[in-house]
């Protein structure tokens, strides 16, 4: 029984002061715990440099990409799952270990703070609608919290005006918004997101400022879908060749490093309008 209880741990644990649901497979406190331990050996650079987040994701090379991970049950948790990643969870999970080592703290308990403090608006879990589903409002909210910068202007980005409306003009595609209260307050927070212009760096004018990226940085591929803000998220890695790749967990199968440059590896994305760049602080 006690095996049994062990292999999802589903609980309710205190957390930056509020209770809050965890779901997490043995395994993966496991992964956790044993990342922990791992990254204690890669010197103290992987706490603060750009070049320590693409030592940490590099970690990850390998894990397997699962679409929809988050998805788990009839409420709102936090879902803790090394054991595979889509492009989202992966970009969370290598920030929430840099910020795990950059105060010095080695507790799985310390990781779950961590990671809500990334997924979810405010850095608080409060149900379904809280989580940060678009990557745009991703960027925006955790600037406010002072972890990234959005750096895409600086870089020669321009401001364009896009409704992102996706998940609720496509209600039928998540189960979650079946329900009444979480649709209308998920309504809510795109009326939130579209309040701004979105900085987009298009590709033709990327090759120019390539040299301006830093391995590090967090990157989300634009798209001209409508309703929808992008379609993939990575990390900036500059390799032996000298030029600027992408860290991601990809849908091709796994956590990779682009084959190609990032410039002519967007030119293979279909809708693909161009990037924002947010750097970690």
């Amino acid at each position: 029984m006690r095996k049994f209880f062990f292999n999802l741990i589903l609980c309710v644990l205190p957390t930056i002061g509020f209770a809050q649901k965890i779901t997490c497979s043995a395994l993966d406190r496991t992964k956790v715990i044993e990342k922990i331990h791992e990254l204690e050996g890669l010197g103290t650079s992987t706490t603060i440099s750009g070049e320590g987040l693409v030592t940490i994701g590099k970690t990850f090379l390998g894990t397997p990409y699962v679409a929809k991970t988050l998805e788990v049950g009839s409420k709102e948790s936090l879902v803790v799952n090394l054991s595979g990643l889509d492009c989202t969870t992966f970009v969370e999970n290598v920030l929430a270990f840099q910020l795990l080592l950059k105060h010095e703290e080695k507790t799985f308990d310390a990781f779950l703070d961590n990671l809500e403090l990334i997924r979810y608006y405010k850095g608080m879990l409060q149900g379904y609608p809280s989580r940060l589903h678009y990557f745009t409002q991703w960027v925006r909210d955790n600037e406010r919290k002072g972890l990234v910068k959005n750096i895409t202007e600086t870089l020669g980005g321009k401001y364009i005006e896009k409704d992102i409306n996706f998940m609720t003009t496509h209600r039928d595609l998540y189960p979650f918004l079946a329900d009444d209260v979480n649709y209308k307050k998920l309504q809510i927070r795109e009326e939130q997101l579209n309040s701004q212009l979105m900085c987009v760096l298009a590709p033709e004018d990327l090759l120019a400022n390539e040299r301006l990226l830093q391995s590090g940085d967090i990157i989300a591929l634009a798209t001209s879908i409508k309703g929808l803000d992008v379609t993939h998220t990575g990390i900036v890695t500059r390799e032996a060749n000298g030029r600027i790749h992408l860290l991601h967990a990809s849908s091709s199968g796994q956590v990779e490093i682009s084959k190609l440059p990032l410039v002519d590896y967007l030119k293979k994305i279909k809708h693909n309008i161009g990037i924002t760049v947010a750097r970690p602080l």
